[in-house]
């Protein structure tokens, strides 16, 4: 990830702003402020840009992380900073319980069901008793270092930050990573991911809860910040507003989430302060004018006010190539493999009173290349899928090195050394042509969410990264390593997936029409 350098510059300039004379403290509270939807905004980034996964009901694990705090602090005397990993548990918990029903759904369901639990619990904080009903939980004690308590709006500015800053620094970290790949691989659906080892619900679950996780800490700062905590903060509303944050400043950008943080927090400020002078007092009409300039920032900036803003600035910077002297484990392999690799017997597939594949069987022996020859709907994809795990067969037995696989799923097919490439082609347009190649080697790593935001990955992702560049060479696109895939002709993103399918390290590579919308050369 190119992104990580700013963080420096950033903290350096937000360290010094509460220092600058006359600065009026309206404006210090005012980036309080911003800083706390950040968060928000970050764990949406992650959730919504990069993941594909859309949520309105943000606001709620925000009133856990404040109420959970509120709680302890004014019933039981914890001291705040014991209470910090209690919210965070407790966010996480909600989100594991929620996110268990929530990831399952898809399309239009997914953020309906999002605002459904949203409201459902914004409504429960409003009624339950211990949580103080509608008029919430006051006389929440503030943080404190020592005798140093941070009271007014510029002393727990810099621990509102501090978490914006860390939390921007290990979101990053784990974008660029093997976890962060198969995250970005979800919102091209779930196939590819899934056929190179990637398990979706579990890595749809690890975004939710990190997005929940995020929001909880906002909460915890909120409450300590307000010194109060009642519902109005974390009703649909505010869920609604805070995915408004992330688009506007770009929903697939870390730094996106702050800067649409800055600009819409901003701007409802400016709406609430001066527009009731220039229209004489009359109506509540910020929030029209409000959505009207939303709308006309997106025309502007349809995909966020971030990319918009980084295309027309000198940052990018070239790319480290990767050392290709570094190698991975091969593959495990069975022990006296027989000669067949691949037996397909009597295999088929039937969609309702449509027969797709019907009794088919051939044998793949070793150091063979086997054809499927037929017209456009023969069922040759369908049989690619039966063998790969993503339908299941309706008749028949497929068996690898001897052994049936019965309804294996395609992670548990790919373990056993199976590969393939796509007859529609299935990269990640906004991936680079490296990041692309490098999910194919996803099950030849083993670090996880938490060494990847820590960085204690490296050696693995060094390995894993020289793995998809060694393949690339071969396949002779070394030239387009860093180019993005959506950028590539048809072709080239055929021979990409080629490579992809090669890091696997696989002993039966299966091409789905491989030289369809290639030239002579490239074929």
């Amino acid at each position: 990830m190119r992104e990580r350098w700013p963080i420096l510059i950033f903290a350096a300039v937000m360290a010094a702003v509460p220092l600058i004379p006359g600065m009026p403290p309206f404006w210090i509270v005012l980036l309080d402020n911003i800083g706390l939807s950040a968060l928000v905004a970050m764990g949406l980034v992650l959730l919504t840009g990069v993941g594909g996964l859309t949520s309105f009901g943000q606001a709620a694990f925000c009133g856990f992380g404040a109420y959970t705090t509120a709680v302890l602090t004014t019933s039981y005397g914890l001291s705040p900073w014991l209470t910090l990993p209690l919210s965070l548990l407790v966010a996480g918990g909600a989100a594991v319980l929620l996110g268990l029903i929530t990831v399952r759904l898809s399309g239009h369901y997914l953020p309906l069901g999002t605002l459904a639990w949203g409201l459902g619990l914004f409504y429960l904080f409003s009624k339950l008793e211990f949580l103080g009903r509608n008029d919430g939980i006051s006389a929440i004690p503030p943080l404190s270092i020592g005798s140093f308590r941070m009271i007014a709006p510029d002393t727990i500015y810099y621990a509102i930050w501090t978490a914006v800053l860390v939390a921007a620094l290990l979101t990053l970290n784990l974008l660029d990573s093997r976890t962060g790949r198969a995250i970005r691989a979800l919102r091209r659906g779930h196939i590819a991911a899934e056929s190179f080892g990637v398990i979706t619900p579990r890595a749809k679950l690890l975004v939710f809860i990190y997005a929940a996780v995020l929001a909880g800490l906002s909460g915890w700062l909120y409450a300590h910040f307000q010194r109060a905590a009642n519902p109005t903060p974390f009703g649909a509303q505010a869920g609604i507003e805070y995915l408004f944050i992330a688009v506007v400043g770009g929903a697939g950008y870390v730094w996106g989430g702050v800067l649409g943080a800055g600009i819409v927090v901003v701007l409802k400020e400016v709406l609430q302060s001066y527009l009731p002078y220039l229209l004489k007092g009359e109506g509540q009409l910020e929030t029209i004018v409000f959505g009207i300039l939303l709308v006309a920032l997106l025309q502007l900036a349809p995909t966020g006010v971030w990319p918009w803003l980084v295309s027309y600035l000198p940052l990018k910077t070239a790319r480290k190539r990767p050392d290709t002297s570094l190698t991975l484990p091969a593959r495990e392999r069975a022990s006296g493999e027989p000669n067949v690799l691949l037996q397909v017997d009597k295999a088929r597939k039937q969609f309702g009173g449509v027969v797709a594949v019907n009794n088919v069987s051939f044998d793949v022996q070793a150091r063979e290349i086997v054809a499927l020859i037929g017209p456009n709907g023969a069922g040759k994809s369908t049989t690619f899928n039966l063998i790969t795990g993503v339908l299941p067969p309706t008749g028949g037995t497929v068996s690898v090195l001897g052994k049936p696989i019965g309804h294996a799923p395609p992670q548990e097919v790919v373990k056993l050394g199976i590969s393939r490439t796509f007859q529609h082609v299935k990269l990640v347009p906004d991936m680079t042509v490296l990041e692309n190649v490098a999910i194919g080697a996803h099950l030849r790593g083993t670090s996880g969410a938490l060494a990847s935001m820590l960085r204690l990955d490296r050696v693995e992702e060094a390995r894993l990264v020289a793995e998809a560049a060694r393949q690339i060479e071969r396949v002779g696109l070394a030239d387009q390593i860093d180019q993005l895939a959506g950028s590539l002709s048809l072709g080239q993103q055929r021979i990409v997936e080629i490579a992809r399918a090669l890091c696997v390290d696989p002993m039966l590579l299966l091409l789905d029409e491989p030289a369809a919308g290639l030239r002579h050369m490239e074929k």
